[in-house]
């Protein structure tokens, strides 16, 4: 009788997608989905990463606007007190924290789709940044708007959201010879990192706020990528040693070794705190160490360390994966909404380890595929990417993360969505992986056999 009921009322075969893999039309066994659950093709997933880009393009100016009338401002020879950065309709603004995650897509998108309209994207917003500092430098010397400066993050930062994700940007921009050569803003945002921002006193990055004495997961993308790529653009060992010593340190501090997720924050004063796994708190940590790996010479002490720990999360993350491809809210809480940033931070990171070689693709292709099938579903004809969680602190109950909103300008889902992409394209095209169809569903087959030992690193 229960079992009756539940299928009764379940939604089984009532989504509106039909698998186009399976060509037995007739076939009363297969149900149709909520989200495509199909093979993407490359020209499919290329459309998305377009129309996404295409919305960007409109809706993150590169222009200075007076705030007060909203008339573009032309003669930087003097500067004018109510003198704005444009940040458009949607508040994206060209030196958001979140921006570094859109140039670090636009970037990964020129490179696997080979179109320059992503690099125009980047090129366009750092030559802004060099051609109007000295504008925002001297309206600061003259007003003294402090944080009211459109560019305070460049001209004084005072936090890791002030300076790493974009110096990690900037870096990459640099190295790929992309716009002009911001080496000045580089120099400035690295040296805050490594020297300025409050550490615990074993080293570790973190904060003074919401409380002292805390750490927020969105920190590993704050810091890691920015020390890694001055890793490699100096060199410099230290910038390596630094990057992997916050990895390690910070999942010791928010890595749930029974769930294999890592929780928001770490309170040093309240250790025994109750902890919530919001979807952000294990992306941004899987994006941070991709990031690092890619760059992290093999022989480093730390390269396997780092390993062992994305493959951790992104195997506890794997086993949270709802029905629709997507992840939740909060991970562990099925009840709350399906989130799309880190859905989308979660479909770049089983891609790009699949490519690198680092996981299994017979474990974790289909995976990254099921992620993909719901992630296009939230981008809509316009480009906006729908289903984002808005900035969120680290907070002490779970009403908060309930109900935090989500928001098409939320730009958090917009540079994951591109890298999700993206990776995607590279795993269709990845030489060394059989796609096979076999009883409705996927396999991601090692065309060496399964000759690999994935667990060697473990």
């Amino acid at each position: 009788m229960v079992l009756a009921a539940w299928f009764a009322t379940s939604a089984w075969g009532d989504g509106p997608y039909r698998n186009r893999d399976n060509k037995q039309v007739d076939d009363a066994g297969e149900p149709t989905y909520p989200v495509p659950y199909q093979l993407p093709t490359v020209a499919e997933i290329t459309e998305v990463l377009n129309r996404v880009r295409g919305y960007l393009d409109t809706a993150a100016p590169t222009r200075v606007i007076d705030r007060k009338t909203g008339r573009a401002i032309t003669d930087f020879a003097v500067p004018v007190e109510t003198a704005v950065a444009d940040a458009g309709s949607a508040n994206f603004s060209a030196l958001a924290y979140e921006m570094g995650v859109v140039h670090a897509g636009m970037l990964k998108a020129a490179a696997i789709t080979g179109d320059a309209r992503f690099v125009a994207f980047t090129e366009r917003h750092m030559r802004f940044l060099a051609e109007r500092t000295p504008y925002f430098r001297a309206q600061e010397e003259k007003f003294h708007l402090e944080r009211a400066n459109s560019f305070a993050r460049l001209l004084d930062p005072r936090a890791l959201d002030d300076s790493g994700s974009m110096d990690a940007a900037l870096i990459r921009a640099r190295l790929g010879k992309v716009g002009p050569d911001l080496l000045p803003v580089i120099q400035r945002w690295s040296d805050y990192i490594a020297k300025k921002q409050f550490r615990f006193s074993d080293g570790t990055l973190a904060r003074q706020r919401p409380q002292a004495q805390s750490l927020w997961s969105d920190d590993f993308y704050m810091s890691v990528p920015a020390l890694a790529e001055m890793g490699r653009m100096t060199g410099e060992r230290a910038w390596f040693d630094d990057a992997v010593k916050n990895v390690l340190q910070m999942s010791g501090y928010l890595f749930n070794p029974r769930l294999n997720i890592f929780a928001h924050g770490y309170n040093a004063n309240n250790p025994d705190a109750p902890q919530f796994y919001w979807g952000r708190a294990s992306g941004w940590p899987v994006l941070a160490m991709c990031d690092l790996l890619d760059v992290l010479p093999k022989n480093h002490p730390g390269y396997e360390k780092v390993l062992a720990q994305l493959r951790a999360v992104l195997r506890g993350v794997a086993q949270f994966q709802s029905g629709r491809g997507l992840w939740h809210q909060l991970l562990d809480r099925n009840d709350s909404y399906l989130e799309t940033s880190a859905s989308a931070m979660f479909v770049y990171g089983y891609a790009h380890a699949i490519n690198e070689g680092w996981i299994s693709p017979t474990t974790y292709g289909s995976i990254a595929q099921a992620g993909w099938t719901g992630l296009v579903t939230r981008v809509n004809p316009k480009g906006q990417v729908e289903g984002t969680c808005v900035g969120t602190t680290f907070a002490s109950d779970p009403i908060y993360y309930y109900e935090r909103p989500a928001s098409v300008d939320a730009l958090h889902g917009y540079g994951p969505t591109l890298l999700a992409g993206s990776e995607m394209i590279r795993l269709l095209k990845n030489p060394a992986i059989d796609i096979q169809i076999k009883l409705r569903t996927y396999h991601y087959v090692p065309k060496d056999g399964g000759k690999t030992d994935y667990r060697e690193h473990q």
